[in-house]
């Protein structure tokens, strides 16, 4: 695995906040639970990953790639709705939260795969997934708040298959930033028979990529992105089908990567534990 050290420029809106935080004139924002799908699909030279650009619009990660997800539904921790797989109570000692924590994150990474990527984790049994089908109605209802996921599920006598899903990191933006989640991101095989959406409604742009190309293409400057999400395909390019992602997820932990910020003089340096290739890092008047 790649782990080569690097320094990279510091963002323009950071040093105010990090100085803000340090000295307690700021309170960090508590970080929103999330959740994220690596969608996986094999091809010749590999598995390949679902991404996103994000459009230049967005108040989060504008411009980034990213895979399919977003905010939790506080809706879906207390509904009542058809599950097969590991339950929510086997899925909070997984995550690390209360059973009505784990059964709306969960529901989260199915939920936004389907808005996002058109692919969904759900099936009429316990053997299979839904037949596909345009269901561009219901994702757009999904994505306006109009329906909730258990509803969704319900009207159309599907049950989600928390089977598909597999556990592979949980990342908490740092304290310093404007928006702050903690997001618990998965893994998953396109099941047999769907195709993931070709135009995303928050994305200018979907590709299908190896870890390779995309950690190639992040090096080089042509993809921009976030540190967990170029820290997942780093640890995704020994893997070489997506069962075998699959299976590498049962024994990851999940403990919570945080980065920090340390501020010295006119210098300062932002640090993921275990992680230096993501080191960030500038310098800026001790006044500023």
């Amino acid at each position: 695995m790649d782990h080569r050290a690097t320094t990279l420029p510091m963002p323009p809106g950071w040093p105010a906040r990090i100085r803000a935080v340090e000295s307690g004139e700021l309170t960090p924002p508590v970080p929103k639970p999330a959740a994220t799908v690596v969608l996986l699909r094999d091809a010749a030279d590999g598995p390949e990953a679902y991404l996103l650009r994000r459009r230049t619009s967005m108040a989060f990660a504008a411009g980034m790639y990213a895979y399919p997800g977003g905010g939790v539904d506080p809706r879906d921790a207390e509904a009542e709705l058809g599950w097969v797989g590991p339950g929510p109570q086997e899925w909070a000692e997984r995550l690390g939260v209360d059973a009505a924590t784990a059964q709306a994150v969960v529901c989260a990474a199915v939920r936004e795969t389907f808005e996002e990527a058109g692919v969904l984790l759900a099936g009429p049994d316990a053997e299979s997934t839904a037949e596909p089908r345009d269901w561009s109605a219901e994702r757009a209802a999904l994505e306006a708040h109009e329906l909730s996921f258990a509803d969704f599920l319900r009207k159309h006598g599907l049950l989600l298959r928390s089977d598909l899903l597999a556990g592979w990191a949980r990342w908490v933006t740092p304290e310093f930033e404007e928006r702050r989640y903690d997001t618990w991101f998965f893994v998953a095989a396109l099941p047999p028979g769907q195709r993931a959406a070709l135009e995303v409604g928050e994305a200018d742009r979907v590709a299908w990529l190896t870890p390779a190309e995309a950690v190639r293409g992040r090096e080089e400057g042509r993809f921009g992105m976030l540190p967990p999400t170029v820290t997942v395909l780093r640890e995704l390019l020994p893997v070489r089908s997506a069962a075998e992602a699959l299976r590498a997820a049962e024994g990851r932990s999940l403990a919570p990567i945080l980065g920090r910020a340390e501020v010295r003089g006119d210098r300062m340096t932002v640090r993921w534990a275990g992680y230096d290739e993501l080191t960030i890092d500038g310098h800026f008047p001790a006044e500023h």
